[in-house]
């Protein structure tokens, strides 16, 4: 089921044995469009530190009661591999990051989370590992959500509006679509762009380009209006 990712900043964290926070930002890979880790807000309980939680220790999402269970313990986020909150992640974090929690690190194998198309606890068999033991992507393309909501967003014949929001499947942590706003440009409507239509996105004059031109927008039925909700 397809969730908006604005609607979980600010939802409560909840580990098996008390709130830990509120959920902050979320860290996207623009390559597979994965959401691969929530930030969350911990308020005073570690201050000044960073706590990422990956989809691996994520539950169910209680959109009535605005929460979102984690099945982890608090010691065991407290113990988990610190960074600091104004530094980006590095691979040397993620890698002490899965180690610590056993799970099996994303960039290992060829799917959108390893070995599979799902962010699962279960370890890849003895072969799967062998075969991709020594393959490390280091090309990172983690980006915070919130960092890019507002970019501006180009078709191949102009300016369309700006990002106002993404929207993902809840089983798999895979951003499918952006929200845009467009502003004037189409009567104020906010509309839905597959990301498998976005060519590039530069971070150094925060544009977002797609394949698609202004008309082809306006008559696809694929970019249904989404002003309520996006």
């Amino acid at each position: 089921m397809l969730q908006n990712l604005k609607d979980l900043f600010g939802f409560n964290l909840l580990a098996t044995d008390g709130e830990i926070g509120q959920v902050k930002d979320a860290y996207f890979d623009d390559q597979s469009w994965a959401i691969r880790y929530l930030v969350a807000d911990t308020g005073s309980w570690l201050s000044g530190r960073q706590v990422l939680l990956t989809p691996h220790a994520l539950g169910p999402i209680d959109p009535d009661g605005r929460i979102l269970s984690v099945k982890l313990t608090r010691q065991q986020i407290e113990a988990s591999p610190s960074i600091d909150a104004h530094k980006p992640v590095s691979r040397q974090y993620e890698i002490e990051y899965y180690n610590y929690y056993g799970w099996p690190a994303y960039w290992n194998g060829g799917a959108m989370w390893g070995f599979g198309g799902y962010p699962v606890v279960a370890a890849p068999s003895r072969e799967a590992m062998a075969a991709h033991l020594s393959h490390h992507r280091e090309d990172r393309h983690l980006r915070s959500a919130r960092a890019v909501a507002g970019y501006a967003i180009h078709a191949t014949d102009g300016e369309i509006g700006t990002l106002s929001g993404f929207r993902f499947d809840d089983r798999n942590w895979a951003i499918g679509q952006l929200a845009v706003d467009t502003g004037h440009w189409y009567a104020g409507k906010e509309i839905l762009i597959s990301t498998a239509k976005v060519g590039r996105i530069s971070y150094e004059s925060s544009e977002v380009f797609v394949a698609l031109s202004k008309e082809a927008i306006q008559h696809t039925a694929d970019h249904a209006v989404a002003k309520s909700g996006a």
